[in-house]
């Protein structure tokens, strides 16, 4: 089929995507980061700039990282949201810290996929649609938050806000390794576990309480709840355990839980068991004692109708590029689209390029897919311009 002159002629700038995306990569933006955040924020601030409207910092609550939001046309008749983060899993210290190309079709890297590789594939795709000839009756707000990998704490108010002025969603997190886009999410809770025992010196047995060992033995009853509610999956981080000296018991330890539920139900299940494990160990004589602090912060995210009629026409858009088919599939991480699908806004997910083994040293893009669903997204936008393509009205919240 014939395609506007713009979606076509994308596939010459296909190399410099791949470029692009390793330069954002090679500045670390880890969560912590701040100074590197910042630094990636004026990056992506400069290219982003380059599409028409007003480009604002927004202040966040809890950390001291900004958002960067760029609005389009917001009195156009359709109006979307396009959302992204820029913080990667990859701390300052972290030893993965720079692209390399494997071949001409596969870069590793720290954040290609996760989600810099998404931001790359929403920025030409943008772009492209504003070289054609009927971007009027199309606004957009991008909405890109330094905050994801720790919980969206200071952005979730921002994203419910965004999710209000809009019709319909889309979130560049990265399509699955074989394509596929995501068609629901669990909801996800994150929870410091931190165990208090009692000092004594080991040879003084029976007076104290060891810290990591209550700590490990309330990981164990944890790690037991997929058993009774196989909805959920937990995750547990190294546990860290301090003592006043090398030959004393542990006084203190924590760890990390990451909690995914697939119902809402789920959450108070989770929860009265955590409490109740507490409990169990916290009464005890022996004066060992846990605490519980985070709690759930996305809700899971299902597929509403108007998500299915838009995943047909993304199906379609790709087909029509001659592209290899793709279908969606249930993921057992969250993303930001929990967060704006709470608040009302039907959403598509997983956008974003094709690659796999994020959150390691060996996270990979596959370089050509870029381009590819940048025309896709393209495609999709000057289809809904034209008319060829109708967004179903909004459900009300």
């Amino acid at each position: 089929m014939n395609l506007p002159p713009q979606i076509a002629g994308m596939r010459a700038s296909a190399g410099e995507l791949g470029l692009l995306l390793a330069s954002w990569c090679d500045q670390n933006s880890g969560s912590e980061n701040f100074v590197g955040l910042d630094a990636m924020l004026e990056l992506l601030k400069a290219q982003f700039r380059r599409l028409p409207g007003i480009v604002e910092h927004l202040p966040l609550t809890i950390t001291p990282a900004e958002a960067l939001r760029i609005r389009v046309r917001p009195k156009a008749p359709i109006q979307l949201l396009f959302s992204g983060h820029y913080d990667t899993a990859y701390s300052a210290s972290h030893p993965f810290q720079q692209c390399e190309f494997s071949n001409a079709e596969k870069m590793r890297g720290p954040g290609v996929i996760d989600m810099k590789g998404g931001l790359v594939v929403m920025h030409a795709a943008l772009e492209a649609f504003e070289r054609g000839k009927h971007t009027g009756q199309i606004g957009y707000e991008v909405l890109l938050t330094p905050d994801k990998e720790t919980g969206s704490f200071g952005s979730s108010t921002l994203l419910h806000k965004a999710a209000q002025r809009h019709q319909f969603g889309f979130v560049f997190e990265p399509a699955r390794p074989n394509g596929d886009l995501v068609l629901s999410r669990k909801g996800t809770g994150d929870f410091i576990v931190t165990s208090f025992g009692r000092p004594v010196l080991k040879n003084e047995h029976g007076e104290g309480s060891n810290a990591v060992s209550t700590l490990t033995e309330f990981l164990a009853l944890v790690n037991q709840l997929p058993i009774s509610l196989p909805g959920v999956i937990v995750q547990t981080s190294p546990i860290r355990g301090s003592g006043a000296t090398p030959n004393a018991v542990s006084v203190f330890a924590d760890a990390s839980l990451d909690i995914s539920i697939t119902q809402t139900a789920e959450r108070d299940a989770v929860l009265a068991r955590l409490h109740d494990f507490a409990y169990s160990i916290n009464s005890r004589p022996e004066g060992c004692k846990v605490e519980l602090s985070g709690g759930f912060n996305r809700p899971p995210m299902k597929c509403a109708p108007a998500t299915e009629s838009v995943f047909s026409a993304w199906q379609q858009c790709s087909h029509d590029l001659g592209l290899a088919p793709f279908s969606w599939i249930d993921a057992n991480r969250s993303s930001d689209a929990n967060l704006l699908a709470a608040a009302g806004l039907p959403c598509l997910d997983g956008l974003g390029p094709i690659g796999d083994l994020m959150h390691s040293p060996k996270e990979w893009v596959d370089l050509p897919s870029l381009i590819q669903r940048a025309q896709i997204t393209a495609l999709f936008l000057h289809r809904l311009a034209v008319g060829e393509i109708q967004l179903p009205p909004r459900a009300a919240s």
